[in-house]
């Protein structure tokens, strides 16, 4: 899903969603963050549904970006500081199928870049869930759950501050 040379799209799933969309709102170059549901069995999934676990669907974050000023590779940087791959269904507090961390591509010609960067991140890992798949549906969230951080600053997250910080310091990466 490639909307103009100036934007691409990758869909992260980074265990609970309110804190994903928050450490990659902080990287220069994305255009636009929304949280949702990735690759389930249902149609316009709910939460309440969702966190029964039996729908398939992940909590995960579709990233619109500037390639131009944020690469893939970054992007990926920011997700692996962001979890922990080596945690099968969940990360931090949260368990669950729909905590499962991903990679979920919509343009096959960040399949190669992907998988490279996978091949190098896997050999520091013990075990190693992160699922890497082609994004087949994705249903936004309740608005409750879009930008949630920011209009809760004292929710739940996983992700700390050191890791956000991390996140934010690839901005001056060049």
């Amino acid at each position: 899903m490639s909307n103009s040379n100036n934007e691409k799209t990758i869909c992260l799933a980074g265990g609970c969603f309110w804190g994903t969309q928050r450490a990659f709102k902080l990287l220069n170059g994305v255009i636009k963050t929304q949280t949702g549901y990735a690759n389930g069995r249902t149609e316009n999934p709910l939460y309440e549904e969702v966190k029964k676990g039996e729908t398939g669907f992940k909590e995960a974050v579709m990233i619109r970006y500037n390639p131009a000023i944020l690469s893939l590779e970054k992007i990926l940087k920011a997700l692996f500081i962001c979890i922990d791959p080596s945690v099968k269904d969940g990360q931090g507090e949260d368990h669950g199928t729909q905590y499962q961390t991903g990679v979920y591509y919509t343009d096959e010609s960040d399949l190669p870049i992907i998988q490279a960067y996978f091949d190098r991140e896997k050999p520091k890992h013990k075990a190693f869930y992160t699922e890497l798949e082609k994004l087949e549906n994705f249903y936004t969230a309740e608005e409750y759950h879009q930008d949630y951080l920011d209009k809760n600053p004292d929710g739940y997250c996983h992700i700390s501050l050191f890791e956000t910080q991390k996140v934010q310091a690839l901005n001056d990466e060049r």
